[in-house]
């Protein structure tokens, strides 16, 4: 059974369909919410992810909730947008369709004037799809609560082991990639080793446990400016966490994970091992590549024309981090914001008739910022390099107002103050028998 997916609306009216939901499907929709155009919204998922604060869900700060917001709620006000729970398996650029499958396997066929595809990216383990069995990443809502269900059970299952070095396996932690994500848990959990959870085990020390921090490149943060990078590494080894630089992954299991560094090659036994190494185009850019033949890159990212158009298929844009540009643009939210609404408003104007050339997008960098802990992170705003508290609050202030919703916000400010305030609590560390059980299933396995 299928279904032509056609929106209720007046016939002749200019169809323009969104894939992904991300920060940039959003601002596309934003952008095109009074123009004369029906909009389909359409993605996996049906919650729009704020993903920089996937961490804080992982490590217990906040609840999936606040930064995951239901899409048919952001775009509720816009009467010309309606959003699809479905997943693209075809895009026929020749005939303008999309086609797509509900949740129950019925064939939507989606025809439009103009196509945006948003899809993002997801894990790159480097040619070892293999290593995702044992060290998850976090790109969706359902990865982070396996995180926290790994990174608490990890702890429960030391509590009651018998023996010392299986306790010291899973007091162990080992997260690969220092870039902004990396650093980002890592301090979280020693945040939550060190201040959160000794007070509440009788068993063990949970300050004993072993937070490792790893990354083939020779600094942390890369991005960032040298400044700012010799502050974080201080900072985290201050806070117990061992940083390992020129040290790559080479293999790994369920029980371990082998690395070679300036030392030689080392085997680490731990339990728990986190990816924040690298991304790959979302699918779809293989599946728009393939169709017109468009060129990707090492990492599967589209190359897209200046002002965001496909090559070789008219009205479809490509956006966000499934793209490469000419200048090569970072894979940060703020990218994917910006092409959206340059391209949303692209639209409207063509909607309108005016098919002039329009001028190139261009990225309007408004600085890099990441934390290390309570009260502590760092910022390159527009050549300023701030660090410690202010840049905390600078990037408090920044990540709360790009939440949807002032519910969200208000939430989400509570969360923070209530960590800060009481003791660095975690108000949202929840898991059961069944997330502790497939901790353990995974090592029995081994």
């Amino acid at each position: 059974m299928s279904s032509t997916g056609d929106t209720p609306a007046r016939e002749g009216r200019t169809k323009v369909v969104v894939v992904g939901g991300g920060f940039g499907g959003v601002r596309v929709a934003k952008a095109l919410a009074h123009a004369d155009v029906d909009v389909t919204l359409l993605d996996r998922t049906n919650h729009h992810l704020f993903q920089p604060l996937l961490y804080q869900v992982a490590t217990g700060i906040l609840s999936p909730g606040l930064i995951a917001p239901a899409l048919r709620r952001v775009v509720k006000t816009q009467s010309n947008t309606r959003t699809l729970l479905a997943e693209v398996f075809d895009i026929d650029v020749q005939a303008k369709v999309v086609h797509a499958l509900a949740p129950n396997e019925q064939r939507l066929d989606l025809p439009y004037d103009y196509l945006v595809v948003a899809g993002g990216a997801t894990h790159a383990y480097f040619g070892h799809d293999e290593w995702s069995h044992y060290a998850p990443g976090m790109k969706s809502i359902e990865d982070a609560r396996m995180l926290r269900s790994q990174i608490l059970g990890a702890y429960e299952l030391a509590e009651v082991a018998t023996d010392e070095k299986e306790r010291d396996a899973y007091l162990t932690f080992v997260v690969v990639g220092a870039g902004p994500t990396g650093v980002e848990i890592t301090g979280q959990l020693a945040e939550l080793a060190r201040y959160v959870l000794p007070k509440e085990y009788r068993t063990i020390d949970t300050r004993s446990a072993k937070i490792i921090l790893l990354d083939a490149a020779p600094s942390v943060l890369p991005p960032f400016a040298p400044k700012l990078q010799k502050y974080t590494q201080r900072r985290l080894e201050k806070m117990g966490v061992e940083v390992r630089l020129n040290t790559a992954a080479t293999d790994m299991d369920y029980d371990s994970i082998t690395v070679k560094g300036p030392d030689g090659v080392d085997t680490i036994t731990a339990r728990t091992k986190i990816w924040a190494a690298g991304v790959q185009a979302s699918p779809l850019a293989a599946m728009l590549a393939k169709v017109t033949g468009t060129e990707t890159d090492r990492a599967g990212r589209l190359a897209v024309d200046p002002d965001c158009s496909l090559p070789g298929a008219e009205g479809v844009y490509a956006i966000g981090d499934m793209v490469t540009t000419v200048d090569r643009l970072p894979g940060v939210a703020q990218v994917a914001m910006q092409q959206g609404t340059y391209v949303g408003k692209l639209i409207a104007k063509r909607a309108k008739g005016d098919h002039t050339t329009p001028a190139p997008f261009h990225y309007f960098d408004k600085g890099s910022m990441a934390t290390i802990g309570a009260r502590q992170a760092v910022a390159d705003v527009r050549g300023f390099k701030i660090t410690g508290y202010l840049a905390y609050l600078l990037w408090c202030y920044v990540h709360v107002m790009f939440l949807i919703g002032w519910g969200n916000r208000l939430g989400t400010l509570y969360n923070w103050v209530r960590s800060l305030r009481y003791a660095r609590n975690r108000g949202h560390r929840l898991i059961s028998m069944t997330g502790a059980k497939a901790v353990a299933k995974h090592h029995e396995a081994a």
